[in-house]
Order: C-alpha cells, then sequence, then structure tokens
C-alpha cells in the first residue's frame, strides 16, 4: 500500500506542475496594466495652423502647435473635455471628423483667456 500511496502522491504532484502558467522567455517582462489607449487627432485650425492632440489616457495629452510641444491635464469643464498645462488650455467638443478643438490662453486665475485658435478635426 506504501507503493500506491506513493505513486498516488507523486502523480498529482505531476499534475499541478503540469497546470501551472507557462514561464515569460528570458528577456521579457510579463505587464498586468492594460494596453494603451493612445489615440492621437489631427485638427486642421482657421488660421491655417495645425493642431496635433496626442492622448495616451483620459487624464492628459499632449499638443502639439507651431513647433512647440505642451503637456497638458484634465481639468473641469462645464461641457466637453478641457485639458491645462503652463500658459494653453485645450478645450474638445465631439468626438471623431467634424469634431472641434479649441486652443486658449490659460489665465493664472485658472480661467480660460483669448481664444489663440478654433480648430476641427479632419
Amino acid at each position: 500500500m506504501k507503493i500506491i500511496g506513493s505513486l498516488a502522491i507523486s502523480l498529482i504532484l505531476l499534475l499541478s506542475a503540469c497546470g501551472s502558467s507557462p514561464q515569460e522567455p528570458e528577456g521579457t517582462q510579463a505587464s498586468a496594466a492594460t494596453p494603451s489607449t493612445l489615440s492621437v487627432h489631427n485638427y486642421r485650425c482657421e488660421s491655417g495652423e495645425t493642431i496635433t492632440a496626442i492622448y495616451p489616457s483620459t487624464d492628459s495629452t499632449t499638443v502639439q502647435y507651431k513647433g512647440s510641444t505642451y503637456s497638458m491635464q484634465i481639468a473641469v469643464s462645464g461641457s466637453g473635455a478641457r485639458y491645462v498645462g503652463g500658459e494653453l488650455e485645450w478645450w474638445t467638443k465631439g468626438s471623431g471628423a467634424g469634431s472641434e478643438g479649441t486652443l486658449f490662453r490659460h489665465n493664472a486665475d485658472g480661467t480660460s483667456g483669448d481664444s489663440v485658435e478654433v480648430c476641427t478635426e479632419s
């Protein structure tokens, strides 16, 4: 009976080893993070300038305008999505082709200043 018990334990250990998850290949790293939701949107402005807005998440954007790049964070808005970074604000309304984007000056008191560009997503 000892042999049967030993065989049963060995079989259980062998089967449990087969059920473990595979190891990652050497040099790679498993990530628990969800896939990136990076999205890029291009806008044509009334002045003829273009703005590219890159959204790595719903909480931030990087705006490329006139050869400069501005990092911005989500801010409170009455409607649409408003991002603030330094002296500028990027405010969008709608989604997809035809949606609107407006670049504003950002006042020191946290309010929107003068409009810099009014744009439509192309």
